[in-house]
């Protein structure tokens, strides 16, 4: 099969994993266990897909040392067992990557979740073995910086052109354009049509379904 992308790279968050709401909850119960600043739900909502730190501070700016250190504690319990919001992969999601790797495509993460929280899902959902390579924000740069996909791409021995980012935020489309790669936007995780759109990305599609259809015909 003659295929124009070798590698499709996920984020994670919002794009494969319906996870959004549960990232506010999260967030917003821990800041207030923490003692921060309320802020409005899209205020978190947005800095989705970002490095905890460098979203913590861009929707904090005046959080400190300890309160950080302390959000990223009280964070990841919420994520991890306390938040009653449920989450889960889009349906038809395991049956996609399954196919996508039958047809001969490459399979990688881009996110900017930490190494052991994208571990314990990667173990938890039973999903990890389809992926042949992935990259967290605590171990490279954070989304936009293209480290992460450059880094994936050498692994990987593919050119910028031979691989396709797919993501539902301006953070991983603008991180594509700055590797030079193609992207496709999701539009049912954390970031608005308009502000994907804006990006540039190949096109925009609004379930794993329709995603599908797209590489099939597309990719």
């Amino acid at each position: 099969m003659n295929l124009r992308f070798k590698l499709i790279i996920f984020d994670w968050d919002g794009t494969l994993v319906d996870s959004t709401q549960r990232i506010v909850d999260s967030m917003q119960q821990a800041a207030a266990e923490v003692g921060l600043p309320e802020v409005a739900d899209a205020a978190v909502q947005n800095i989705i897909g970002l490095g905890l730190p460098e979203a913590l501070r861009t929707v904090w700016p005046v959080i400190d040392e300890p309160q950080l250190q302390a959000m990223t504690q009280v964070y990841a319990r919420y994520f991890v067992a306390d938040s009653q919001v449920a989450m889960g992969f889009f349906p038809g999601t395991p049956e996609f990557l399954a196919g996508l790797v039958e047809q001969g495509y490459l399979l990688a993460v881009a996110t900017g979740k930490s190494r052991r929280g994208l571990d314990r899902m990667l173990r938890d959902l039973k999903i990890g073995h389809r992926f042949a390579a992935t990259r967290c924000a605590d171990e490279t740069r954070s989304k936009p910086h293209p480290l992460m996909l450059k880094e994936l791409l050498s692994e990987l021995n593919v050119a910028p052109d031979e691989a396709l980012m797919v993501g539902d935020t301006t953070y991983d489309l603008d991180m594509a354009n700055a590797a030079g790669m193609a992207s496709v936007a999701m539009g049912h995780g954390a970031h608005d049509d308009d502000v994907l759109l804006a990006c540039g990305p190949l096109t925009i599609c609004h379930s794993i379904h329709e995603l599908n259809d797209w590489i099939r015909i597309n990719g």
